[in-house]
C-alpha cells in the first residue's frame, strides 16, 4: 500500500504550518522557512489556482491520504445534500486511523495508521486493518492487548491529552458518540479552496 515514508518535518515545513501537530520547538522556529536550498528567498505570490492547489495539499498530508482517495472523496461529497466543507472534516476525522490518534493511543497518526496496519486496533472487538475505515456512531476503538502492554504506548496514554468533544475515552476504548463538527475542530486549510479545486 502506497504512503508516505519520508520526512515529516519536511511536510509541515513545505506548507508552512504545523500540519503534523508535533510540538517540537526546532520545528516551529523553522516553520516559516520552506525546505530545500533555496528555502530562505522570499516566495512568489500564490495564484488562485496555486491557494487552492496549497489547501489540497495541506489536507491530504495532514491526514496521510493519497490524491486518487482524496478526490474519490470529494466526489462522493458532492453528490451528497448537506454543506460539503463540512461533511469533508467529517468523513476525515471519523477515518479509524484519525480516530486512534485523537483518542490518545497514538503520539502521531503515522503511528496510528502503523497501528491499524499491523492488525493492532479492534473495532467493537474485531480486529480492522484499514486505515481508512469509517468508523461509525456508536462503534468502540481499542487497541490490542498486546499493544496495552507495551511500555511506550502506556506512556503516550498517561499523557491525558485533550479528548475532542464528538469522542469519549474510558479506560482502553473510546466511542464516536456523534459526528464532528466544522466547530469540533481547528484545521489549517479552507475547505471551501479545496471544494472549488475539484470543481474545476
Amino acid at each position: 500500500m502506497a504512503r508516505y515514508t519520508g520526512p515529516k518535518h519536511r511536510l509541515a515545513r513545505k506548507e508552512g504550518v504545523n500540519i503534523i501537530d508535533k510540538e517540537s520547538q526546532s520545528l516551529i522556529r523553522r516553520l516559516s522557512i520552506p525546505p530545500g536550498v533555496h528555502g530562505k528567498k522570499r516566495k512568489r505570490a500564490l495564484s488562485e489556482f496555486g491557494q487552492q492547489l496549497r489547501e489540497k495539499q495541506k489536507a491530504k498530508e495532514m491526514y496521510g491520504v493519497l490524491e486518487k482517495q482524496f478526490r474519490n472523496l470529494v466526489d462522493r461529497l458532492q453528490k451528497k445534500r448537506g454543506e460539503t466543507g463540512e461533511l469533508l472534516i467529517s468523513l476525515l476525522e471519523t477515518r479509524l486511523d484519525n480516530v486512534v490518534y485523537r483518542l490518545g493511543f497514538a503520539k502521531s497518526r503515522f503511528q496510528a495508521r502503523q497501528f491499524v496496519n499491523h492488525g493492532q486496533v479492534l473495532v467493537n472487538g474485531q480486529k480492522v486493518t484499514i486505515p481508512s475505515y469509517q468508523v461509525r456512531k456508536g462503534e468502540k476503538v481499542s487497541l490490542s492487548e498486546k499493544l496495552q502492554k507495551n511500555a511506550a504506548v502506556l506512556e503516550i496514554m498517561k499523557e491525558n491529552k485533550p479528548i475532542l468533544s464528538y469522542l469519549v475515552r474510558e479506560n482502553n476504548f473510546g466511542t464516536l458518540v456523534r459526528f464532528p463538527t466544522r466547530q469540533d475542530v481547528q484545521v489549517p486549510f479552507d475547505t471551501q479552496l479545496i471544494i472549488e479545486y475539484y470543481s474545476r
